[in-house]
């Protein structure tokens, strides 16, 4: 059975930029790694790793919404090979969180931290199993960080240790290879 990575990140990033090409990058190294590569569908990071995944021979997975192309006028990506497609926003975003046996976050909006949050939380709960969630970048340290200082009253031990602070993504490929 093939081993699924949900790829989390902004919309935003464009083909040439930093961020763009570190997601093509980690869609690459994923697909040279056997893992079926899943992402929201459309254009920024999800584009990037998506494209990465595909020119590596891997195999990507657009988990789309008809919503969002609604607000949008998107349609998925030129790199997605298997479309799984969500009326709702909500089903989408649990069908990404779900569906998967790792997660990779990657700088992005309030959408990804939404499925930062949403991953996290519902593996805390035990609702998930408990599976690596990567998050990439000195967005997620600070974010991690402040929180965690800010929140310590409200979190259990163990908590933290659901979230794997990933410095690049040479890291958390290395992660995803060693396991946690």
């Amino acid at each position: 059975m093939a081993r699924i990575v949900s790829v989390y990140g902004g919309s935003a990033p464009r083909p040439g930029s930093p961020a763009y090409e570190d997601a093509r990058a980690l869609g690459e190294a994923l697909a040279k790694r056997n893992w079926t590569v899943a992402t929201g569908g459309y254009s920024g990071v999800m584009e990037a790793a998506s494209r990465g995944a595909f020119e590596a021979g891997g195999h990507v997975v657009g988990v789309t919404c008809t919503l969002i192309e609604d607000w949008r006028s998107l349609r998925a990506n030129a790199w997605v090979r298997e479309e799984q497609r969500f009326a709702t926003l909500r089903e989408r975003l649990y069908h990404l969180v779900e569906f998967c046996d790792a997660a990779v976050a990657l700088p992005g909006g309030i959408g990804t931290l939404s499925e930062v949050a949403l991953t996290w939380s519902l593996m805390q709960t035990r609702e998930l199993k408990a599976k690596p969630l990567v998050l990439v970048g000195q967005v997620w340290a600070q974010t991690v960080t402040t929180f965690m200082r800010e929140a310590a009253s409200y979190l259990h031990p163990g908590d933290s240790g659901l979230l794997y602070l990933a410095a690049d993504i040479d890291e958390a490929v290395r992660y995803l290879d060693d396991g946690p």
